[in-house]
């Protein structure tokens, strides 16, 4: 019997995950402060904060997946230390806390795994991004040295994807128009669904994953690696 932890799986790429996920796992949890609008038996629900609840108990896990984020665009001087370290927080900070509570749980489980979320902002330097960039970046340095510290017990590793249709990114996509202009940005000329991110953190929490740890994979429909 299998378990998978999903923090923040009541809306957007956790929800995607959760649905992708009901297929393939016997158990999986799910720790958030509302409960996903999904049927189905083998969903067990939490209601929590992660920064400010205590975490369930849970003896044995294979996986866990951290899905809370911000999208808090400013420009510098309207960003306030309270913005960056509630970005921090909530990426960085919630992040830890849910692998130090989950990690015994996930040292007894079968080929355990670990996924986090940043951001291309990280690697491409975008205007107004510098609060939710900063936290992100520092979410792939967490990625790389607990792979490293976790090697070969637990795998971890982190995607990053470019704007993702999601209630998160709801300010970014608002009409036809800024849809049109978004996708324009991007050489595949199109940003990502929910659904697609969620297939990659699905395949790295995987078996067919099993000798990938400490990466960064950009889903960045080509923003970040290509210049036309």
């Amino acid at each position: 019997m299998k378990t998978i932890i999903v923090i923040g799986g009541s809306k957007g790429i956790g929800k995607a995950l959760i649905s992708s996920l009901l297929s393939s796992y016997d158990n999986i949890v799910n720790i958030s402060r509302t409960e996903p609008a999904i049927s189905g038996g083998n969903i067990t629900h939490y209601s929590c904060d992660i920064l400010t609840d205590d975490l369930p108990d849970i003896e044995s896990a294979d996986g866990l997946v951290y899905c809370p984020g911000s999208i808090n665009l400013k420009p510098i001087n309207r960003l306030s230390i309270e913005d960056f370290q509630d970005d921090f927080n909530l990426n960085v900070i919630g992040a830890v806390k849910a692998i130090q509570k989950y990690l015994p749980a996930l040292k007894k489980g079968n080929n355990p795994s670990i996924v986090l979320f940043s951001t291309v902002a990280a690697k491409l330097g975008m205007p107004f991004h510098a609060s939710v960039a900063a936290s992100k970046s520092a979410v792939e340095g967490l990625t790389k040295s607990l792979g490293a510290e976790l090697a070969p017990t637990v795998r971890v590793n982190a995607i990053a994807p470019t704007v993702t249709n999601t209630e998160l990114a709801s300010k970014l996509l608002r009409n036809d128009s800024m849809i049109e202009k978004m996708n324009e940005r991007h050489p595949l000329k199109k940003i990502l669904q929910p659904e697609e991110v969620a297939d990659m953190a699905k395949f790295l929490l995987s078996d067919k994953a099993s000798s990938l740890s400490g990466q960064i994979f950009e889903m960045d429909c080509g923003i970040v690696s290509f210049k036309l």
